[in-house]
């Protein structure tokens, strides 16, 4: 007999919704698939593919519990390409609200296991000192994107049995003070830090190489010089957003997930947001202001962005600024901490009495002390992250003439203050 001859209609649609919950709700198996790689002086990504005969079992395969989340996402992506072109209006893009499986953030295990795939995001192969042995048989690759010259966005690929969920996991800052241990990308990791996380091109004092010349003097920035500046084909948002093109070509079925650490990921939560994909990113600046100068459309709710990171950590918190900061003596101007989505703050200054530092901000120190240990109370609550507002001192505006093109156009009698709006990302 049929559920819906012998149960009232309310209490139909009640235990519909459950079973469905309860059929999302589940945990997944992952394995490497494949590594991937930007070639140098390109905006093209590579992958090596991992052995294909590698079977899971128990003992080579990733468990990842999961839970139901409602996404929203652009009906056409051309339209939200469009709709970040300046001066058209955002609010006509069209959402779809869709039921998908993502991550499990309140189970620890299944933070740690991502952590476990960011931080081998740094790493080519399991030869590596600091690759976490997940699998004996992930060691298998081609070195497409790693070989010596390669300088850009790094990272793998894990697909689960059936190839119906995949994970994006994306390389974050190479630098010897913070993780990898420097090597080729750290020239263009820093570019892309200073550019995405500065108040403007990493404009810290006169002593310092900005990234692009939109210092207008007094605190003062040229917002549409600060705009054209992320554009670049080559930086790596526009990297990811190809990259993500080509894994849904790769597996045009599949559900896709991204996580990173540090800029790996900011870029994630990007990429995220732009194709409605569940996130979650450890150790991350703040990339709402970013969000903002990209003109990324923002969808009617952020909840599959989840941002992991713990208050002895200045990085995340838009705090290791000043000229004699762990960032700025190592050239980096890091100085966005209001994030997208939800964040899941650990107490480790209270709870553990860890000291703020810099040099808790590696993915290792998440890996091996935050997340292997047994909080009291659970996981932290994820929540959105108010009343945050990022570069306060500054004045941003169009204070060039708007007949010279480009950053490097001649200083010119500012204009009119024209003060920067964060949009839908305030």
């Amino acid at each position: 007999m049929l559920l819906s001859n012998v149960l009232p209609l309310s209490l139909h649609i009640v235990l519909s919704s459950f079973l469905v919950q309860e059929t999302l709700a589940q945990s997944m198996r992952f394995r490497l698939r494949h590594a991937h790689g930007l070639v140098t002086n390109s905006s093209r990504v590579v992958f090596s593919d991992i052995d294909s005969a590698v079977q899971f079992t128990g003992e080579n395969a990733l468990e990842i519990s999961t839970k139901p989340m409602k996404i929203h996402r652009p009906r056409s992506q051309a339209d939200f390409f469009a709709a970040r072109i300046p001066g058209r209006l955002q609010n006509d893009l069209v959402w779809d609200e869709t039921d998908v499986v993502g991550p499990d953030v309140r189970s620890q295990e299944t933070l740690r296991l991502l952590a476990n795939m960011t931080g081998n995001a740094y790493y080519e192969d399991r030869s590596k000192k600091g690759w976490y042995d997940l699998d004996p048989e992930w060691n298998t690759s081609y070195p497409f994107g790693w070989e010596p010259d390669a300088d850009g966005f790094r990272g793998h690929i894990f697909a689960n049995e059936d190839n119906s969920t995949v994970i994006l996991s994306v390389k974050g800052t190479s630098a010897g003070w913070m993780v990898g241990g420097g090597g080729p990308t750290v020239r263009k990791d820093k570019v892309n830090d200073n550019l995405l996380f500065s108040c403007c091109c990493a404009r810290v004092g006169p002593t310092w190489s900005t990234v692009c010349g939109c210092y207008e003097g007094n605190y003062k920035c040229d917002q549409n010089c600060l705009e054209d500046s992320l554009v670049e084909e080559s930086l790596f948002y526009s990297v990811g957003v190809n990259l993500y093109n080509n894994v849904t070509y790769m597996y045009p079925n599949a559900n896709i997930w991204l996580t990173g650490h540090s800029l790996g990921g900011s870029l994630s939560s990007l990429i995220g947001v732009t194709f409605g994909a569940p996130v979650v990113a450890f150790e991350a600046p703040g990339e709402r202001l970013a969000a903002s100068r990209l003109h990324l459309p923002s969808p009617p709710s952020l909840q599959h962005i989840i941002h992991v990171y713990h208050n002895a950590d200045p990085i995340p918190q838009g705090k290791c600024t000043g000229v004699s900061s762990a960032c700025a003596l190592g050239g980096y101007a890091l100085e966005t901490g209001c994030h997208l989505g939800k964040t899941i703050l650990y107490d480790t200054v209270s709870q553990l009495g860890w000291s703020v530092d810099a040099r808790t901000h590696g993915i290792a120190v998440i890996v091996e002390r935050l997340l292997s240990t047994e909080w009291e109370g659970g996981i932290p609550e994820p929540v959105e992250e108010t009343d945050c507002v990022d570069c306060f001192a500054w004045e941003f505006g169009n204070f060039r003439n708007a007949s010279l093109q480009g950053c490097n156009a001649g200083r010119v009698k500012p204009q009119p203050k024209l003060v920067m709006q964060v949009g839908g990302y305030q």
